[in-house]
């Protein structure tokens, strides 16, 4: 394509000139039905559907992502954020990395989309012009987009604007392109001199030697979205960023000045310069040198050699853990780096709800099989456990919550009497704290302390004899990360004690499991929590019959049900809830009615099941009244001695083998779980 087909295309809205911020920000507000209004702690905020496409997509992150789309919004629309660098700095294994990569991948998908395409130029012919040796063809180094080449062409701007006009474009549009006016590159700039001079500056001959084609997307070339890991003093160099000069090239050239002596695309920046993505990971583990080429490219944005100059095109976001960002600060002089980034502090996932959805990443989705080569199961619990002991590591120590009321908070569940605003209040007072690591969600057990708990549980002769991933191993699994890898002692104490919670909260799990298989009813606890909760409204209702029989419309099929109500039962679960007076019950009853009359607004199928003290207590009363009490099904399920005993646990076995998917093994341990005191308090 010539640069006069191309411009004529732009004047026509088949190609695009814009900048990488104004490409990126059209990519995420470009389709209003991909925002949404979500509350997230308490607080209301954004969430933006494009990073949750995808088969593994990033998961929460909800301030951060918001935090990056009003940072390229701002540069989009000519704001400070232009001459700043985005860094997210956190724990390891917070998701950094993950992000980064997660929107380099959708930026060259973005792209690579017709009408999205980047384009370029180079020089052929250029044997023709005895200055280059055997060298024919020379692209731009940095991408630059034919419009920069364009507004170049001649010394003139009137003239420049003239040919643009010739080729299609009107004032308006002139002036628009003008608005992000750049000058050519040293090399660009040298070149097209020297093919003006060659041509007795006949623009429409010097042309000729133009050629436009699009900007390759190339991940594993580093091409519009590419990565630069520091490394350590001895290997690290300049060179690796901005490029050096080539004795390749010299061998070529004739002119000893010439700017294309200096091979940019060796560095890592010349390569995402043409509207690209440039990652530096961990920034501020560079030496110092490299520290302050990334100041003056991200202020100039420019790459800079021996006084010549390139300009750029890009984004730059970056990365660094707590530490070295701390280390970082306290060297005083390095202060004008760090004006010239966005910081934006990246906390763990801290939602329960999002967190199963990250150890389902962490566990994979390829069929496990043993060493031996057979099928390994999962345990359906496994994910529960992992995920509330992890989750449960991020939450702070706070006298206003503890660490369960704080976990179901966060992930938007019922937590007792207390509130989400409460949440917010506890948030919002960790986070006035100077000690970054002291704020909400930014210390805990990392996606890769995950991914090592699950390797160690895989590892276990257990495992892979019984040919199974048992929950319950999960524990002393993360009990060894915990020995192994957390360092400071204080944190070890606290994660220790998580642990213990997590084995409480396991153990209720197990319970409802076990009624639930008894039951012979997958969903046989949440029925009669259900039940509980139509009983209690039905109570309060006008049109109660003298049968106690009230009849209400189902949420989730819309239809007529009748339920008679058991007043025993319903006293029986607030005797074990504690309520002794009328008007505890009365109170509990309220809240109840309350939160029921609020979540089924947005959520029909809302059941109470997070509602740990509620289905505890209804899961007792029934095995109470079915069985005479837990300790009955225990000595049952525990004694098989006898031929009813037997048929129980059998019927329990088959229950939990066929319809709450359960294997032998995690089946067999789980109901001899349930049987032991070893952790019941």
């Amino acid at each position: 394509m010539t640069l006069q087909e191309h411009i004529s295309k732009v004047a026509s809205g088949e190609h695009k000139f814009e900048n990488v911020f104004q490409s990126i920000s059209r990519m995420i507000f470009g389709d209003p039905s991909k925002i949404e209004k979500v509350i997230v702690n308490g607080t209301p905020t954004y969430d933006f559907k494009i990073f949750r496409e995808g088969k593994k997509h990033i998961v929460g992150m909800y301030e951060e992502i918001n935090s990056f789309a009003s940072f390229v919004k701002d540069a989009a629309e000519g704001g400070s954020s232009a001459e700043m660098a985005f860094v997210l700095i956190g724990e390891p294994g917070n998701g950094k990395t993950f992000f980064v990569d997660f929107l380099s991948s959708k930026y060259r998908e973005f792209i690579s989309k017709p009408g999205n395409q980047r384009f370029t130029f180079k020089f052929t012919n250029v044997e023709l012009l005895d200055r280059y040796g055997q060298i024919t063809e020379i692209e731009s180094q940095t991408f630059e987009d034919p419009m920069i080449l364009a507004m170049n062409i001649y010394d003139d701007i009137d003239k420049n604007e003239a040919f643009m006009k010739e080729n299609g474009l009107n004032n308006k549009q002139i002036k628009e392109i003008y608005k992000y006016y750049r000058p050519l590159g040293a090399c660009t700039y040298y070149i097209w001199n020297q093919i003006k001079d060659f041509c007795n500056n006949d623009i429409k001959k010097a042309l000729d030697f133009v050629t436009i084609f699009p900007v390759p997307v190339s991940e594993s070339r580093g091409i519009l979205a590419g990565k630069y890991a520091a490394k350590d003093k001895i290997t690290s160099s300049s060179v690796d960023l901005i490029g050096d000069e080539s004795i390749a090239r010299l061998l070529h050239l004739k002119d000893a000045d010439n700017p294309f002596r200096f091979d940019l695309r060796r560095g890592a920046l010349a390569r995402v310069a043409g509207g690209g993505i440039h990652f530096a990971d961990e920034i501020f583990k560079n030496k110092r040198d490299l520290i302050q080429i990334y100041l003056g490219v991200i202020q100039n944005r420019t790459i800079e050699i021996e006084g010549y100059k390139w300009p750029l095109d890009t984004l730059i976001i970056a990365t660094s853990n707590n530490s070295e960002f701390a280390n970082f600060l306290e060297e005083k002089e390095q202060a004008p780096i760090v004006d010239r980034c966005r910081i934006t502090y990246m906390s763990h996932n801290t939602n329960l709800h999002l967190q199963e959805e990250l150890t389902t990443y962490a566990l994979g989705s390829v069929d496990k099989t043993t060493i031996f080569g057979e099928k390994l199961h999962v345990d359906p619990n496994l994910n529960y456990v992992l995920s509330v002991a992890f989750v449960l590591s991020r939450m702070p120590q706070h006298e206003k919550l503890t660490p369960i009321e704080m976990m179901k908070l966060a992930a938007g569940d019922v937590a007792g009497e207390k509130s989400i605003r409460t949440l917010a209040e506890v948030i919002n007072e960790l986070n006035t704290d100077p000690d970054i690591t002291k704020r909400f969600g930014q210390k805990g057990l990392g996606h890769r302390s995950l991914g090592r708990s699950i390797q160690i549980l895989r590892e276990r002769s257990e495992t892979q004899e019984g040919k199974c991933m048992f929950a319950g191993d999960a524990f002393p699994s993360i009990q060894r990360v915990i020995l192994d890898y957390v360092q400071d002692a204080n944190d070890r104490i606290k994660y220790f004690n998580d642990l213990k919670i997590a084995k409480q909260l396991y153990r209720e799990r197990v319970n409802t499991a076990i009624f639930n298989a008894y039951m012979n009813e997958p969903h046989a606890v949440e029925k009669d929590v259900m039940n509980y909760v139509n009983m209690i409204i039905g109570l309060e209702s006008k049109n109660l019959g003298e049968d106690k029989t009230w009849t209400y419309v189902d949420p989730q099929t819309k239809k007529l049900v009748s339920i008679k109500i058991d007043e025993s039962f319903i006293n029986s679960v607030e005797e074990r809830l504690g309520l002794k007076t009328e008007e505890q019950k009365q109170s509990f009853r309220t809240t109840i009615i309350k939160i029921y009359g609020q979540k089924v607004l947005t959520d029909p199928n809302y059941n109470f099941m997070d509602n740990n003290e509620l289905v505890k207590a209804v899961t007792d009363v029934r095995l109470k009244s079915d069985i005479g009490g837990k300790g009955s099904l225990i000595g049952a399920l525990a004694n098989r001695t006898n031929a009813d005993n037997q048929r129980l646990y059998d019927r329990i076995m088959d229950t939990m083998l066929n319809k709450l998917g359960y294997c032998l093994t995690c089946a067999m341990k789980t109901i001899e779980y349930f049987c032991t005191y070893d952790d019941a308090n």
